[in-house]
């Protein structure tokens, strides 16, 4: 059996809205995969903007920009669609939307992005919501791309994407993942401070030094010492460790090679955090943070007992898009798509919910 759908991401970083168009091919229970069209739409500074500031609005006034982005999010799928004519192609959209509130422990998350308005704009059938009924379970709703991992991509023994947040995988019985640190989401506001979006390459970090008080504070936050299963939310990372970065006062080349030098350190714990897995020890590098040369010589030498692979640039970048829409595959063959030994939940589940764009 073969479907072929489209995923849309957009990260915390705020970088932009990856879209992928992908086939899934099953047999048994093995699934293969092709990506098909990939692309990444930056966002206009007017979205930008309403993105940024999305939890400090009224209540009447977010629900109108939940409703408005579903929209946005429809005209990108169609731009997409247009630009790659893969009219009459798409069966179905997986839609992660944005996240702004993410309170597992209230059992509360919420992800900017209306289903219903996306599928009545692109008149495509769309999941949308994929983290709520894992919450409501008492899970964390995060990570959830493991099963995809596990079912495209099981080569590998340990997983990492380096986003706004990094969060790291370890494919082994059970499976296990949560969110480590905050990585691009502080890194690329360091960089602001300089004039520019983000430190290319990590060459500024690369010419700073570390601060060894402020690294030391940085380890002890709270968080870092909690168990898993456990997830952040973008407010630790623009809220708790950027202010605290800032009252450092030190060079913006200092700040980023300090700050680089405490997402390896995390890194590092955090594989030694779970059990260790049979088989080659290898990790797989994706998301921006994998072009971040600086960082991955640092956890090269942090953790030498594992090999860093860098996949080709298209999965780097696309792998959590591609792993929506294969999330919304599964949704859409009512099969687990989020699982419990990852989140912590009670029970592994069907998360997602079903909006029918297609005229019937």
């Amino acid at each position: 059996m073969v479907y072929r759908a489209i995923g849309i991401m957009s990260g915390s970083s705020l970088d932009g809205l990856d879209l992928v168009f992908a086939s899934f091919d099953v047999s048994g229970s093995s699934w293969t995969y092709e990506i098909l069209a990939a692309d990444c739409y930056p966002y206009p500074p007017e979205w930008l903007q309403r993105l940024e500031t999305a939890t400090a609005l009224p209540a009447g006034d977010y629900q109108q920009l939940h409703c408005d982005y579903g929209r946005y999010l429809g005209e990108q799928v169609n731009r997409f669609v247009e630009t790659y004519q893969l009219h009459y192609k798409v069966q179905l959209v997986g839609s992660h939307g944005h996240t702004t509130f993410h309170r597992p422990e209230s059992g509360m998350t919420h992800q900017l992005g209306d289903g219903a308005a996306l599928a009545a704009t692109c008149g495509i059938n769309v999941v949308s919501d994929l983290r709520s009924m894992d919450v409501a379970l008492g899970g964390q709703g995060a990570p959830i791309v493991p099963i995809g991992e596990k079912w495209l991509l099981g080569d590998f023994s340990w997983f990492l994407n380096i986003g706004g947040i990094a969060n790291l995988s370890r494919n082994g019985d059970p499976y296990m993942a949560f969110d480590v640190c905050p990585a691009n989401r502080v890194l690329n506001l360091l960089a602001a401070t300089t004039g520019q979006p983000y430190d290319a390459g990590g060459a500024t970090a690369r010419s700073g030094q570390v601060h060894p008080g402020l690294l030391e504070q940085l380890s002890q936050l709270p968080y870092y010492r909690q168990s898993p299963p456990k997830s952040l939310a973008n407010s630790f990372g623009t809220d708790v460790v950027f202010p605290l970065l800032q009252t450092a006062d030190l060079s913006a080349a200092d700040s980023l090679c300090t700050y680089t030098e405490h997402i390896a350190q995390q890194v590092q714990q955090a594989i030694q955090v779970l059990p260790p897995v049979d088989g080659p020890a290898r990790l797989l590098v994706t998301g921006g943070g994998a072009f971040n040369t600086y960082l991955l010589e640092r956890m090269r030498s942090l953790v030498p007992e594992l090999e860093l692979v860098v996949p080709d640039e298209q999965l780097v970048q696309y792998k959590e898009a591609l792993i929506m829409a294969f999330m919304a595959v599964l949704r859409w063959r009512e099969e687990n798509n989020v699982w419990h030994t990852v989140t912590g939940a009670r029970r592994s589940s069907v998360g997602g919910a079903i909006w029918m764009g297609q005229d019937w």
